[in-house]
Parts: C-alpha cells; structure tokens; sequence
C-alpha cells in the first residue's frame, strides 16, 4: 500500500539519463541568453578617467587598511605577515592546558578578545582618518 511497483525504476534511469540531459539544457539555456542577450553591470568603464580615491576589492580592504596605516611598509608588511602566523601558533600554546573553562584560558581568551574588539578599532581609525 502506496508503493507503485509498476514503471521504471528511478535508479539508475532517471539519475543516469534523465537528470544529466535537465542540467545540461540549463546550461545551454544560460549559455544562449548569455550570448543572444547580454546585460551591462552599470556604465563602460573610462580608461583616461581616474577616480579620486582608488580603493581595492573587499577581500583586500583589510591589508590595504594595514599598509595605509602603518607608516612603514616594510612594518606594515611584517604585521600582515605576523597575523596568520599568530593564529597558527595558538593551537599549540592552548594544547598544554587541558581547561574547559575560558577564564582558565588566558591565550585563548585573549585571541578571542582580540578578534571581536579588532572591528571596533578599524571602524574607528576609519572615522578618525
């Protein structure tokens, strides 16, 4: 009762035929429009206009941040180069204490601390600037 022993079997006619022919209609769908009709994202760029503050990518706003507020560059890249080998280190400087609670933690905490007040300090050197 509510099974239909009748028909094809789902697998593997429907994952081995019927599925591989829907994804690759939808990609010739996307693939026609995208040729046929293709939409701008906003205006064509200017070569011989240059904005007047050039600002990076997000995913690069932070080093940029760095480098603009360091006054040296070599400090500055000293200091990006410090933060990930800061955070590789803490695994194992918390390994030898075997505490649960975070008060008994102090590197942890620290670490902890740093990451959310971290924020709160750019967003107020970039008020202040």
């Amino acid at each position: 009762m509510g099974h239909n022993y009748y028909g094809e079997p789902a697998w593997p006619n429907d994952l081995l035929y019927i599925f591989p022919v829907v994804i690759l209609g939808t990609i010739a769908c996307n693939v026609g429009l995208a040729v046929l009709e293709p939409s701008m994202i906003g205006e064509p760029a200017d070569p011989f206009a240059t904005p007047l503050e050039i600002l990076p990518e997000w995913y690069f706003f932070p080093v940029f941040q760095i480098l603009r507020t360091v006054p040296n560059k070599l400090l500055g890249v000293l200091l990006m180069a410090s933060v990930p080998a800061g955070l590789l280190t803490v695994p194992f400087l918390e390994n030898v204490n075997k505490f649960q609670n975070p008060f008994r933690r102090p590197v942890a905490t620290t670490v902890f601390d740093w990451h959310r007040g971290g924020p709160v300090v750019r967003y107020w050197s970039n008020i202040t600037n």
